[in-house]
C-alpha cells in the first residue's frame, strides 16, 4: 500500500490573473473539466494500492480543499507558513509510520498517461523498500531550459539508476547536448520513499527543518480532518526546496525514468499547446470567443465576449475585471508582469 502525499500549497502565480489567492492554479479547469487537484486525486485511487491521500495546504485553501475531495476520504496538514517543500515533506514523513511509502505529488500537473505513471509506481517502490529516495525523471523529447534535469548513474536491478548528478535549468545548447547525449531526464518534482528513509536523510543533511517540522506537528490542532501546524514551531524551519535540502546531498538517491505524457502547465503557452479542443487554425477558446482571421491564439473569456481580429499567437485571459493579453512566446514573463502591476497599484502609478 502506498500513501500519496499531495502537495497542495502552491500559488500558481505563472497563470496570473486566473490563479491567484485562493483560485490557485491546481483548483482550475486548464486541461479538461476537472481541475488539476481533482485529476491528481483520480490518479491514485483508494483500494487495492493506494491509502487515502495526505494533502499539505495552507489555512486559505482548506476549505477548497474539501469542496474539491468531493467527498473522498483524506487528511490535511495545514501549513501555518510557506517553508517550501522541504518543509512540507518533513511534515508528512515526521507524521508517517516510519515503513510507510509516502508517494509525493504536486497537485498542479499532467499527467496524460496515467498506467505508465502506475508502472513506474510499481518500479520506484521496490527501489524505495530498499532505502532509496526515488524520483520521478520524465523522458525529455524537447531541449527544454525550463527544467532542471537528473542524470543516470548506475543501473539498479533493472528497476531504474542510481542517481549521478542534478543539473540545474540549462541554456540552450547544454540542453540539446543532454538531449544528443541520452541518459538525462526532467527533474517532475515527483518522489517515493520510505517515511524512515527521508527521515534519516533530513536529519542527516537538513536537521533544523524536520525538527521544527515535529515540533509543530506535536504542538499542531485538530479541526476534523485536518491538522493544523503549529505556526511558532513551523516558522523556524528555513525555507527550502527538498532537491536542494536534500535530494542533492544524499548518497542514496534513485531515478525511475518514465514517459506519460507529464507537464507542469507552467504558463499559458503551456495551457494553449495542451488544449485537446482547437479549431482549424490553432485556435483555442475557452468560453464565448471569436476569431478573425487570427491563428494560434488562446483566449479564456470568463463570461466575456473577445472578438480576436488579425492576430496570432496571442493570449487573451479574462478574470472578472481583470484582462491579461500577451504574446503566447511570452508567457513566462507573467509572473513578473503580475508583480510590476500590484506595485503599480499600490503607488498609485
Amino acid at each position: 500500500m502506498i500513501q500519496p502525499v499531495i502537495l497542495c500549497g502552491g500559488a500558481g502565480t505563472r497563470l496570473w490573473p486566473a490563479s491567484r489567492g485562493e483560485r490557485a492554479k491546481q483548483f482550475l479547469p486548464l486541461a479538461g473539466p476537472d481541475s488539476l487537484f481533482r485529476q491528481t486525486l483520480a490518479r491514485t485511487p483508494a483500494g487495492q494500492h493506494f491509502l487515502p491521500p495526505v494533502i499539505l495546504c495552507g489555512a486559505a485553501h482548506v476549505a477548497l480543499v474539501r469542496e474539491q475531495l468531493d467527498g473522498r476520504e483524506a487528511r490535511l496538514l495545514v501549513e501555518p507558513v510557506a517553508r517550501n517543500t522541504a518543509g512540507a515533506i518533513a511534515l508528512a514523513a515526521a507524521g508517517a509510520d516510519a515503513g510507510d511509502l509516502l508517494l509525493v505529488m504536486p497537485s498542479d500537473h499532467l499527467i496524460a498517461d496515467v498506467p505508465a505513471f502506475h508502472a513506474a509506481i510499481a518500479r520506484a517502490s521496490m527501489l524505495a523498500q530498499q532505502g532509496w529516495l526515488v524520483t520521478f525523471g520524465i523522458a525529455p523529447d524537447r531541449p527544454e531550459t525550463g527544467y532542471g534535469y537528473i542524470a543516470s548513474g548506475a543501473p539498479l536491478d533493472g528497476e531504474g539508476f542510481a542517481v549521478d548528478r542534478f543539473v540545474e535549468k540549462p541554456p540552450l545548447d547544454a540542453a540539446e547536448q543532454m538531449l544528443a547525449t541520452g541518459g538525462f531526464s526532467w527533474n517532475a518534482g515527483i518522489f517515493l520513499f520510505r517515511a524512515d528513509a527521508m527521515r534519516d536523510a533530513l536529519l542527516t543533511h537538513c536537521r533544523p527543518i524536520f525538527d521544527a517540522a515535529v515540533e509543530a506537528l506535536a504542538a499542531g490542532m485538530h479541526d476534523g480532518d485536518a491538522l493544523y501546524a503549529d505556526e511558532i514551531a513551523f516558522a523556524r524551519a528555513p525555507s527550502d526546496s527538498i532537491d536542494y535540502a536534500v535530494m542533492e546531498k544524499h548518497d542514496r538517491v534513485a531515478v525511475v525514468p518514465v514517459a506519460m505524457g507529464w507537464s507542469d502547465l507552467g504558463s499559458w503557452q503551456a495551457v494553449h499547446a495542451l488544449a485537446p479542443d482547437r479549431d482549424g487554425k490553432g485556435n483555442v477558446a475557452d468560453g464565448d470567443a471569436f476569431f478573425h482571421d487570427s491563428s494560434g491564439n488562446l483566449v479564456r473569456a470568463d463570461g466575456k465576449r473577445v472578438s480576436v481580429v488579425g492576430m496570432e499567437d496571442v493570449a487573451v485571459i479574462v478574470d472578472g475585471d481583470d484582462i491579461l493579453v500577451l504574446p503566447l512566446a511570452r508567457a513566462q514573463d507573467v509572473r513578473e508582469a503580475a508583480k510590476a502591476r500590484d506595485r503599480s497599484l499600490v503607488s498609485g502609478t
